[in-house]
């Protein structure tokens, strides 16, 4: 699709990224920060990026509506499957920069790892201006450098990227708020904890991550971004 961005992890690992999101927010402490940030409970709720449709029904059990856009068809297959019982979701594909949505037309928005990562999301941001209605808020959920351990293998695995001071900056000159939520991974077993960092970084940083880190879980902070238009 014109515009979409590929997911390393879970377009090319959809079984193993199902594990991942096993294994986020054991303790629900970013699904409250949500809640607080942004109640959807009878109102329309657009998941932007929802890959296999993970979060949908969770959504779809308070939402009057939820709209999932994602522009992989068979993460959107995957997402129909698992939605069939909710008839009041929706599934579209598209991309972030073109929001296949009429304007003012949803109350809250959720995107978590998918695409706005701060410089050069731009045009998505300019489509959130479009589709949000007058007093709907939109979060972005991405992750915190700066700290965790987790953070810590951020920063080794992908240097190149923006510093979490640039991307502070980017998303607050634009009107947005930052909360910095203490999260976690918590995996069954140290299968899946290995495949999981295996597909989240490059081979020797998942490689000096399995050699020095022992256990099933994993301190993780995230950035919950908000804005309320």
């Amino acid at each position: 699709m014109r515009g979409a961005i590929e997911s390393a992890n879970i377009w090319r690992h959809p079984e193993t990224y199902e594990v991942e999101n096993r294994a986020v927010d054991p303790d629900g402490v970013l699904w409250q920060a949500m809640r607080d940030a942004a109640d959807w409970s009878g109102r329309t709720l657009l998941d932007l990026g929802c890959g296999t449709g993970f979060h949908l029904p969770l959504f779809a059990a308070d939402a009057a509506e939820v709209i999932g856009v994602e522009p992989h068809p068979d993460l959107l297959t995957i997402a129909a499957r698992r939605t069939r019982a909710h008839p009041h979701v929706r599934l579209l594909p598209g991309a972030a920069q073109r929001l296949p949505l009429p304007d003012s037309s949803v109350d809250v928005v959720h995107a978590r790892w998918a695409y706005f990562f701060g410089p050069g999301c731009e045009p998505g941001l300019t489509e959130l201006d479009r589709v949000v209605r007058r007093g709907g808020t939109a979060m972005i959920i991405d992750n915190d450098a700066s700290r965790s351990t987790f953070g810590a293998w951020f920063r080794r695995g992908f240097p190149h990227l923006p510093s979490p001071a640039t991307i502070e900056r980017f998303f607050s000159t634009r009107g947005w708020q930052r909360r910095s939520v203490d999260m976690g991974w918590r995996f069954d077993s140290r299968t899946d904890l290995e495949a999981v960092v295996r597909i989240e970084f490059p081979p020797a940083t998942a490689d000096w991550i399995l050699a020095h880190h022992d256990g099933l879980a994993v301190d993780y902070a995230v950035n919950l971004w908000t804005r309320t238009y």
